[in-house]
């Protein structure tokens, strides 16, 4: 497909892939098999690429249309992420509901102390989405943001033209006239090389952590000492896109967030120094980091303004157990960063 030149007319971001209510659990200590642990609150929230990110958006204030692509179940936590897009204005005419599995959920273990986090996933109706229904020739988004690829069973499907069938979806909305941007899932396989890198030429923004950026470019990140390696980072996201990425890789870690463009460009941006007591949850961080990008990149902003605003979108997520509802306005989020300052820098000399 030849991608037609972006409209000015065009405006707002559509998020489709994967629908998910999080029931976190924060939990006194990880236990030993066989062994006990007290669970000692539970909240109830969002997850999944698409509902995390609009529900970010949506809540810091983003001045722009917001619309949703996916399956849910016909069951309750089905009508509980249709309700939660109708509170933020998020357009659900794309989102569909389906018998034949139930909406996808996660169990998310938060260990008080650390804020690390252990996933129990269901796929439930993800599994069964492939995005037929979205005609972009009519819909008025300016950018298509997909995630997560090897987390949708259809999607993750081979294709005989693009790959797999996530690089024809993002294929067509290319050729519509839309930007495209994708997320990964973190898992321990061997699956990025395959699944992921045939998407990469039909994708505009690449935005992932730096554990995903290296399976899939084939660089390790991070030193056995557990520090992070700048050199390595550079050379993975340069790897990205000379595998197809259009317009700029974006890899974000809990030090800070790296990009680098089609045109060379290079960019660092440290996270905020945060205290220990600050964090009570890093579900969703990734996502709210996303969220920031996905504006910047909707508004034209330079990349520096870009990072800043995801490194403090995801600060603020960091705040709460949930997913979103760390996050309150733009505003505060840029406030974090004046109140706390920045973590040292470690971008190579």
């Amino acid at each position: 497909m030849k991608a037609k030149t972006a409209s000015p007319a065009r405006c707002g971001l559509l998020a489709g892939g994967n629908w998910i209510v999080d029931q976190v659990k924060i939990i006194d200590v990880w236990p030993q098999p066989e062994q006990l642990a007290n669970i000692l609150r539970q909240s109830q929230g969002t997850g999944g690429a698409p509902f995390n990110v609009l529900v970010d958006l949506a809540r810091a204030g983003a001045p722009f249309p917001l619309w949703g692509a996916g399956l849910v179940g016909e069951d309750a936590l089905g009508q509980w992420v249709l309700e939660t897009c109708r509170k933020y204005r998020i357009q659900t005419q794309y989102l569909g509901r389906t018998r034949r599995a139930p909406t996808s959920y996660t169990d998310v273990m938060t260990e008080q102390k650390t804020g690390r986090r252990t996933f129990f996933h269901a796929r439930g109706a993800n599994a069964l989405w492939r995005g037929e229904d979205l005609a972009f020739d009519r819909i008025k988004a300016r950018i298509f943001h997909l995630g997560y690829l090897l987390l949708l069973d259809a999607l993750d499907q081979p294709d005989s033209k693009y790959g797999t069938r996530a690089g024809r979806l993002l294929a067509a909305a290319q050729a519509a006239g839309l930007r495209t941007s994708v997320d990964v899932v973190s898992e321990d396989s061997d699956r990025f090389a395959h699944l992921v890198k045939p998407t990469l030429p039909y994708v505009d923004y690449c935005i992932l952590n730096e554990w995903e950026a290296g399976r899939t470019a084939g660089f390790k990140i991070r030193l056995p000492d557990g520090s992070l390696d700048p050199v390595a980072l550079r050379h993975a996201a340069g790897a990205l896109l000379q595998m197809g990425v259009r317009e700029v890789v974006v890899i974000h870690f809990p030090e800070g967030a790296f990009a680098r463009t089609r045109r060379g460009e290079d960019v660092w941006q440290m996270s905020l120094r945060l205290p220990e007591h600050y964090i009570v949850g890093t579900a969703g961080a990734g996502d709210a980091f996303c969220a920031g990008v996905l504006w910047g990149l909707h508004e034209a902003w330079d990349l520096q303004r870009c990072l800043l605003t995801g490194v403090c979108l995801a600060a603020a997520s960091l705040s709460d157990a949930t997913c979103t509802d760390g996050v309150k306005s733009l505003t505060h989020a840029l406030g974090l960063a004046r109140r706390f300052g920045f973590r040292p820098p470690v971008e190579p000399e």
